[in-house]
């Protein structure tokens, strides 16, 4: 059995919980749908932070239910101002594979594209209102803070599609804009989110 030896830089030399590493990544906001129109995200309200405290900002998006058939899960940025209409450009690819083994493919989606759009870039494809469909992914927003750059993103969700596919979809675009942005905001396509959760977190430079 082999002997632990301690240090001064054991827990012994901690003198208080601040003093603890608390690691790359932190919780920093929570929202739950409940028939919403919208989950937003916005700096300095409810405790959520979107400002230089960290360098990248991940969503995780956990079983959303859709509370309209055939609509699409979509994102939206505020620079500044009190609308949600940032600049977007994005490109979007998808893999699918239905429950029967037919329908596998992969393929760029010029429908769920965007160029220089103020409007809300798509997400995901359709979802149904099935009890058991919904959608999962993350969604990582970087240096949103910046004031010279443009402000990058890359999502990939997953959905239970209503036609008994799994559909997996890659979107990667900018935000056209030097301002910072200062809010994040989730919709459907049509309706409400049915329910669901959007966690936030910031993760430390490495």
């Amino acid at each position: 059995m082999a002997l632990v030896k301690y240090n001064n830089n054991s827990i012994s030399a901690v003198t208080s919980a601040a003093a603890i590493p608390s690691g790359a990544m932190t919780h920093i906001k929570t929202l739950t749908a409940s028939s919403s129109s919208t989950l937003s995200f916005v700096d300095g309200t409810s405790d959520v932070v979107l400002d230089s405290t960290y360098p990248i900002y991940l969503f995780k998006f956990i079983n959303i239910h859709a509370g309209t058939h055939d609509a699409k899960f979509m994102v939206n940025f505020r620079d500044g101002g009190s609308n949600y209409d940032a600049t977007k450009t994005t490109s979007v690819f998808f893999a699918q594979h239905g429950e029967d083994g037919n329908n596998g493919a992969v393929a760029y989606d010029t429908g769920s594209d965007v160029a220089q759009s103020t409007g809300n870039a798509p997400l995901s494809f359709s979802l149904g209102t099935g009890n058991d469909e919904s959608l999962c992914g993350t969604f990582y927003l970087f240096s949103p803070s910046s004031t010279t750059f443009v402000k990058h993103f890359i999502s990939t969700t997953n959905i239970y599609y209503h036609a008994d596919r799994s559909i997996e979809t890659f979107v990667a675009g900018y935000a056209n804009v030097t301002a910072a942005i200062d809010g994040v905001q989730f919709v459907m396509e049509s309706g409400n989110i049915d329910s669901g959760t959007i966690k936030l977190y910031g993760i430390k430079d490495s």
